[in-house]
């Protein structure tokens, strides 16, 4: 795809600025306000100002720069939430070294795959993952391990050589390069429906329009503390959480991962106002005593209002995004009433499109493909790296990139969610999405969570089938709880939609952002 940004005579919002420049700024403006608050399960949080996170910054870039990393080189940055994942990624950044973070989650195989496609040269990990990057990824001049896991003492400590502190030198030595927005920042790696992961490439102006656009879709201020406990190597919490709160210099409270238990503790400790969230993480948060007297004044989510959650006493928008678009294409209202369930009307930073499969507009009520119209570089990814022709097999003749999921258009240009196209059932000539089935029996009493995935039928092609956490667990699981669903099922959904098989776990398989890893689902119904 052409990069308008770097037509000639086209002045770009981020003429002349870069990531580096974004931290030194606040560094400037807001020395010695706090930026990120490390806050591990079982130790004291731990205040970054925004001066000395600077600072450290600049003495782990000068440390790299000794280590043989060079402007360009791509550096795969494999933890869990830290301080150290942080240091890490604005070190590389401002060297001009592209931070490849990955799925801590991570097989094996995805590991090797993500180190040499990428031609990575050097890794930084954390105790409990340095057997499994050492093993799978053999082409590395060097691998930097921190000194604890994820808050948790480890269970090997690293030896000094291969230490994370030791690659610090004099933040005197800091790099000093031509500000280019255009320039490679970071890549992600996204699950490919029919292939293999895309490596998502970010310029340095992608890295600051999140920043500046997911702050103001979320009313972000400096006075604001977000609370972030979703993974830092996704899209959400690096650019709709640390950005986003690094643009407006707020504080941006770190978490190791989500925990209901602590959920509270650490909000009202640090008086934070605002989170990023999943409807994963509010069920698990129903369960625990709400404080009276909490701090938020928003919350972000998948969906606007969602009526279950009305208990928080906390606004809750919804929003629909993308590792490609860097923030959200679709959003909820701030300061005006929203359509429940929900995700919000279309950003008025893109030019959302929405039709049936043969092309054609779609009306209020009906369900169809979405497409998304930005600017590459920019407002859209710029590229899948080293694949040029899924990136261009992304984007229609009209420029739009084409985002796999389907929506419904509401009344008032509101968008409601329907599916992935992958995970939409095809039940004997009849489109039945799985989100549809699983609203139902979400709302049924005992259930904790519900996924639905097809199974192959010899006759109708494909069937639903469902897999239910229930709330009291497999061991505790009421006896009525299987005809509770199916009669939820009958009296809310036409017969070829109602499920034919119920599955009762006490998990779920788990990808990004707590997500139901659907493909692990589909392998154990064939």
């Amino acid at each position: 795809m052409a990069n308008s940004q770097s037509t000639p005579g086209v002045v770009g919002p981020f003429a002349g600025l870069d990531v580096p420049w974004l931290l030194k700024m606040r560094s400037a403006t807001r020395r010695d306000h706090p930026f990120l608050i490390w806050a591990p399960f079982d130790a004291p949080a731990r205040i970054w100002t925004y001066g000395e996170f600077h600072e450290r910054v600049g003495a782990l870039a000068a440390g790299l720069i000794k280590r043989g990393i060079k402007q360009g080189d791509y550096v795969l940055i494999h933890l869990d939430n830290c301080i150290e994942a942080m240091l890490a990624w604005f070190a590389c950044v401002e060297l001009g070294a592209i931070a490849v973070t990955t799925n801590t989650r991570s097989a094996a195989a995805e590991i090797e795959y993500f180190a040499g496609h990428c031609g990575a040269v050097a890794a930084i990990t954390q105790p409990a993952y340095v057997e499994l990057v050492a093993a799978n990824c053999r082409n590395l001049r060097w691998i930097a391990v921190i000194g604890h896991d994820a808050g948790a003492a480890p269970t090997h400590v690293p030896s000094r050589e291969n230490s994370f502190d030791a690659l610090f030198a004099d933040s005197a030595d800091r790099p000093r390069r031509a500000t280019d927005p255009t320039a490679p920042c970071s890549v992600q790696y996204t699950s490919g429906t029919t292939s293999r992961p895309k490596a998502v490439l970010w310029t340095h102006a992608n890295a600051l329009w999140g920043a500046k656009v997911n702050a103001a879709h979320q009313d972000l201020h400096a006075f604001d503390v977000h609370q972030t406990y979703l993974p830092l190597f996704h899209t959400n919490a690096l650019a709709y959480s640390m950005l986003a709160s690094l643009w407006v210099g707020a504080t941006c409270v770190i978490q190791p991962r989500f925990s209901a238990s602590r959920f509270w503790r650490v909000a009202i400790e640090h008086g934070c106002t605002w989170t990023s969230t999943i409807p994963f993480c509010m069920k698990a948060l129903l369960e625990h005593e709400i404080p009276k007297h909490h701090k938020f004044r928003l919350w972000g989510t998948a969906v606007n209002e969602p009526p279950p959650f009305a208990a928080f006493g906390v606004k809750i928008i919804g929003w629909w995004g993308m590792t490609e678009t860097i923030t959200h294409g679709i959003v909820g209202e701030i300061d005006q009433p929203n359509t429940p369930m929900s995700i919000g009307r279309a950003a008025s930073e893109y030019t959302i499109r929405i039709t049936d499969d043969d092309g054609r507009p779609t009306e209020v009520g009906d369900t169809g493909n979405l497409a998304i119209k930005g600017v590459p570089g920019l407002s859209l990814f710029r590229e899948y790296l080293h694949n040029e022709k899924a990136t261009r097999e992304s984007f229609d003749e009209q420029g739009f990139f084409l985002t796999g999921d389907r929506v419904t258009l509401l009344e008032r240009g509101y968008i409601k969610f329907g599916d992935r196209a992958k995970d939409m059932l095809k039940v004997g000539g009849e489109n039945v999405a799985a989100s549809e089935i699983e609203q139902v029996i979400a709302l049924v009493a005992g259930v904790r969570e519900a996924a639905v995935v097809a199974k192959r039928h010899p006759m109708l092609d494909e069937v639903p089938v469902v897999f239910i956490i229930p709330a009291a667990g497999v061991g505790k699981l009421p006896q009525d709880l299987h005809d509770n669903v199916m009669a939820a099922c009958r009296s809310s959904l036409a017969d070829f939609k109602q499920p034919r098989e119920i599955h009762f776990v006490d998990e779920l398989p788990r990808s990004t952002l707590e997500k139901v890893a659907k493909a692990e689902l589909r392998k154990l119904v064939g």
